[in-house]
């Protein structure tokens, strides 16, 4: 049984932490075992060893070496940190410098034995502690101590407040950690102060007899914290303490005698001030004044309070007394703190009623007897009345008294909406006109407001005031209304709230009975419900949009029925109760649209680019007469030459470009030489001629006319197109612009002339291979800027012509 106890014991230490260490001081005798492998006793080092290092602490066996070649190792913390070392041969344990148990008071090591020649363990390792052994090396020391504290003069001796801690490192539960906390030194001396103990570190400050601000205002207190080792060691603190002052000294008047004289009845807010001395600190509770009244103030007709700017008392009147006679009153007044007063007297606290030491003056005032208003008994009457009663009723008559005159006279003083009138020798008060309930001049409980004075005879005049309320009685005297005569119906809905309201009260008001006025209102609408504070207007059937009238009586429970007319609008609300206005009208383009607007103004740009660059090449020319030898313009072709030709009579009526045209085919058998660009009059299917001048109508308003003029103006210009054939080939452009010209000028006759049936154009195919007989339809003229110099020479029959042209 021993073997087995030894091998767990080894066993435990080896699994054992620092706490383990501990527990093994209880075994510090050698451990030997009888035929054991290993042989070695626990290990114990002093703290901060003296001496020269390193130094022997044991030394290692183990039984199973015999006959081999060995080495001992040792690890753990204390070799990592190199405090301890063994010889590989004899087993020795060295320690090679100073342990402080403080930092490590005890060490885990592991022991081993190898075989030189295999490096293989000859025995299993081995476990112990090292324990290191505790000095007195550490003073006890304060962990919690206040530098400063503060405590008033006026607290009561026995503890101050003051807690203290300490503690000590070395090894806990041994004399080396135990000490004491002791006041080694105060100053002043008093009061006395000691420490007193709450547990083995803390001690609380306490302390005998009283504080006075006046003789110190700060202590010096000196602890000791002391071990009981040997030596002993020790530590001190110093706390300095703050006596804060308190109410030790009472104020005092700085002026004794205080006199002034009155008019009875008057109101003064600072009738006088007192100002006072007090010797504590300003500003505290134990410094601010307080004032009271001792005596002659039973009737509390004044006042004192302190002014907390100043610290001063002020003494005023705040209440009206009428005295028969002119009367001397005598306030005495005394003076404290707001703190209890406290006083430190041969080392006791004494705490007294302030009121026993406090300073008193006494204050004269003389009330001066002056002519007394008359009063009113009572100042404040209420009266009843019914509304819209006939006028002329007495409502009130007043009860006055006046001690010091015998007449007096009363007045109106407010009467806002002019219902009364006041006798002026008896107060009297009558109606003079029907009072409303429903007036703005009356409250919301149904009282009317009116005030009277009565002023006496006296020097001067004295005055006193009565206020009446006249409470009045609601009658059935207003009919139902609706409190908005125009409601919304919305599109989607088909029923609408009819809110009614009715100025008079209960019971002359709602709940109300609603009905049609209208029969013709029962086929669109219903009531739903007839009866309530408030009706419900349906719709029996979808209305279009648009406003309607309803014609609704509404009675009170009293069937007073009143004739109202409602508005109803119909609309399109959306989401809302109200209708939505009308959409402002919009054009979305989009990016298609903004692009056709773009290219629109681009062509335009071009157009007028185009425009101003051809009118600046091509210049018209002024074809007025300017001598005999100009050809002139004429709108009417006067007499023609005779045609041997077979006309051919209109055969039909086309329109063309809006124009009602006549299509008169001409059969003509034209020379060779005169054919000339013939597919340019070929393009044009219906060529128009027309006079354009609107005053030459009546010149081509017969048939007959025209043809004469035609014939002569035919023969007349035979010549001249027999000199002019060479000159037309180049004129065909101009031919083609006067035809586009005749042609707008048909256009602009034929929409103007429209009120006589025979003022027509008439129009002609194109001639074909020509006539047989020339005519002026072949001239080539040209208006725009053609050469005119062959005009010149003309000849003889040409100027003709042109004299009978004129």
């Amino acid at each position: 049984m021993r073997i087995v106890f030894l091998f767990l014991l080894v066993g435990f230490s080896a699994l054992a932490s620092c706490d383990g260490c501990e527990e093994s001081r209880s075994k510090r005798d050698l451990l030997i075992r009888t035929k054991r492998r290993w042989v070695l006793s626990t290990i114990e080092i002093d703290e901060e060893m003296k001496g020269d290092y390193p130094q022997f602490v044991s030394k290692m066996y183990n039984d199973k070496t015999q006959g081999k070649e060995f080495r001992f190792e040792i690890s753990g913390l204390a070799v990592n940190l190199n405090y301890l070392t063994i010889d590989e041969k004899t087993g020795e344990v060295f320690v090679h410098k100073p342990i402080d148990r403080e930092e490590y008071p005890c060490f885990h090591v592991i022991f081993d034995v190898y075989d030189t020649e295999t490096n293989q363990k000859i025995d299993k390792e081995l476990a112990f502690d090292v324990d290191v052994k505790d000095i007195n090396d550490n003073p006890p020391t304060f962990m919690k101590i206040p530098k400063d504290f503060l405590v008033n003069e006026s607290q009561p001796e026995g503890l101050l407040g003051v807690e203290v801690i300490g503690q000590d490192l070395d090894e806990k539960n041994s004399v080396n950690s135990t000490f004491n906390i002791t006041v080694i030194k105060q100053d002043p001396l008093e009061p006395k102060i000691q420490a007193k103990w709450i547990d083995e570190r803390i001690v609380h400050l306490n302390f005998t007899g009283c504080f006075d601000y006046d003789k110190a205002k700060q202590y010096q207190i000196t602890l000791e914290a002391k071990d009981h080792g040997t030596p002993p060691l020790s530590s001190t603190a110093v706390i300095t303490l703050n006596v804060g002052d308190t109410n030790t000294n009472m104020p005092v008047f700085k002026k004794r005698e205080f006199q002034a004289e009155v008019h009875e009845m008057d109101l003064i807010p600072e009738l006088f001030r007192f100002k006072v001395d007090d010797k504590d600190t300003p500003n505290t509770d134990g410094w601010r004044a307080k004032f009271f009244f001792i005596s002659g103030n039973q009737k509390g007709n004044f006042k004192v309070e302190t002014d907390p700017k100043t610290n001063e008392g002020v003494l005023s009147i705040v209440k009206k007394t009428n005295y028969d006679n002119t009367t001397l009153v005598e306030l005495v007044i005394g003076v404290e703190n707001i703190e209890p007063f406290t006083k430190c007297q041969n080392g006791k606290l004494i705490k007294n009623d302030s009121k026993l030491y406090a300073d008193r003056i006494v204050v004269k005032v003389t009330m001066l007897d002056d002519n007394d208003p008359p009063e009113f008994h009572p100042p404040k009457a209420k009266v009843y009345e019914n509304e819209e009663s006939e006028p002329g009723r007495v409502i009130f008559t007043p009860k006055v008294v006046d001690p010091d005159s015998t007449s007096f006279r009363f007045q109106l003083v407010e009467d806002p909406a002019d219902w009364v009138s006041v006798d002026e020798k008896t107060g009297e008060i009558k109606t003079t006109k029907k009072m409303d309930r429903e007036s703005p001049f009356v409250d919301e409980n149904d009282i009317y407001k009116i005030v009277i004075a009565a002023i006496d005879d006296g020097k001067p005049p004295a005055t006193s005031y009565c206020t009446i309320d006249v409470q009045l009685r609601d009658i059935n005297d207003n009919k139902p209304q609706l409190a908005n005569s125009s409601l919304i119906m919305c599109g989607n809905k088909n029923k609408v709230i009819i809110s009614v309201q009715d100025l008079d009260g209960e019971p002359y008001c709602g709940p109300f009975t609603f009905a049609f006025d209208n029969e013709e209102d029962e086929k669109q609408w219903k009531l739903d419900p007839t009866h309530g504070q408030q009706g419900g207007l349906v719709s029996l059937k979808p209305l279009p949009f648009g406003n309607y009238s309803v014609s609704l009586l509404i009675g009170d429970q009293q069937n007073n029925v009143g004739h109202q007319t409602l508005a109803v609008v119909v609309c399109d609300c959306g989401d809302t109760d109200k209708c939505r206005a009308k959409q402002p009208l919009s054009i979305d383009f989009g990016g298609p649209g903004v692009a056709l607007i773009i290219a629109g103004f681009l062509l335009f740009l071009i157009l007028l680019l185009i425009f101003f660059c051809d009118s600046g090449e091509k210049q018209l020319k002024d074809m007025t007469d300017e001598g005999t030898q100009t050809l002139i313009k004429y709108n009417q072709e006067g007499g023609g030459s005779a045609c041997n030709a077979e006309p051919v009579y209109p055969t039909s009526t086309t329109a063309h470009d809006g124009i009602m045209q006549s299509n008169v085919m001409l059969k003509s058998n034209i020379p060779s030489e005169y054919h000339f660009n013939e597919e340019m009059y070929k393009s044009k299917n219906n060529m128009t001629i027309s006079m354009n001048s609107h005053h030459q109508r009546d010149s081509y308003r017969s048939q007959e006319g025209r043809s004469m003029f035609s014939s002569m103006a035919s023969n007349r210009m035979t010549s001249y197109r027999n000199k002019s054939l060479s000159h037309r080939y180049s004129s065909v452009r101009s031919d083609y612009n006067l035809t586009s010209r005749i042609e707008r000028k048909l256009s602009m006759i034929s929409k103007s002339d429209t009120d006589n049936a025979g003022d027509k154009t008439f129009g002609y195919s194109y001639e074909g291979t020509g006539s047989k007989c020339e005519s002026l339809d072949k001239l080539s003229l040209s208006n725009l800027g053609d050469d005119f110099q062959f005009l010149d020479d003309l000849g003889p029959k040409f100027k003709t012509l042109a004299d009978i042209c004129q």
